[in-house]
């Protein structure tokens, strides 16, 4: 069942890929936005990282903290995904545990919409990130969750095909109005 914007979010205490453990309510205070990903091999997933790398720096001033989901094996997180040195938890879930928690869904159509839009699957070709390993995979389709300072999810994003993230622009724009209001 899909978390509503208003829910509380739902806390974890687990280890990322290295082993340094993460949980959610230590992020109290700050704003977090909680990214689920499908797996570690799909590009779309590869190229949205990135992107959250290329804007950490923007992220981080406005006290935003960013958690990352991976549907795979440390392993694998390590071995594709993990390669990005990304300055921020990628925690690897290989058995859905909080994909299910969060209500991250699953569609077989999510491949089709994706090639359906041929700039994303230019940008993806174009990345270094193609790789045909996770067209096979599980069909789970993305989520993000904007989560405030008090763990009370402000937005809750659920993707529409394999790439379909939450805008960065809408992050920037959520973080910036939150800094002013505060």
């Amino acid at each position: 069942m899909r978390l509503k914007e208003g829910a509380p979010a739902v806390d974890f205490f687990v280890s990322d890929y290295k082993n340094r453990p993460v949980r959610l309510a230590e992020h109290r205070g700050h704003k977090v936005l909680l990214s689920f990903f499908r797996d570690a091999f799909c590009p779309f997933c590869n190229l949205r990282v990135h992107h959250l790398i290329k804007n950490f720096d923007e992220f981080n001033r406005f006290q935003l903290d960013i958690i990352a989901f991976f549907a795979a094996s440390k392993e694998d997180v390590y071995e594709n995904a993990g390669q990005q040195r990304a300055p921020f938890p990628i925690i690897a879930d290989p058995d859905l545990r909080w994909y299910k928690e969060y209500g991250v869904e699953s569609s077989p159509m999510g491949l089709f919409r994706a090639v359906m839009n041929p700039i994303a699957v230019f940008k993806v070709m174009k990345s270094g990130f193609f790789n045909l390993a996770s067209i096979t995979k599980k069909p789970l389709i993305p989520a993000d969750f904007l989560i405030d300072e008090h763990q009370v999810i402000q937005k809750a994003y659920y993707g529409q095909d394999y790439g379909d993230h939450i805008p960065i622009n809408e992050i920037l724009s959520w973080i910036k109005i939150k800094k002013l209001s505060t």
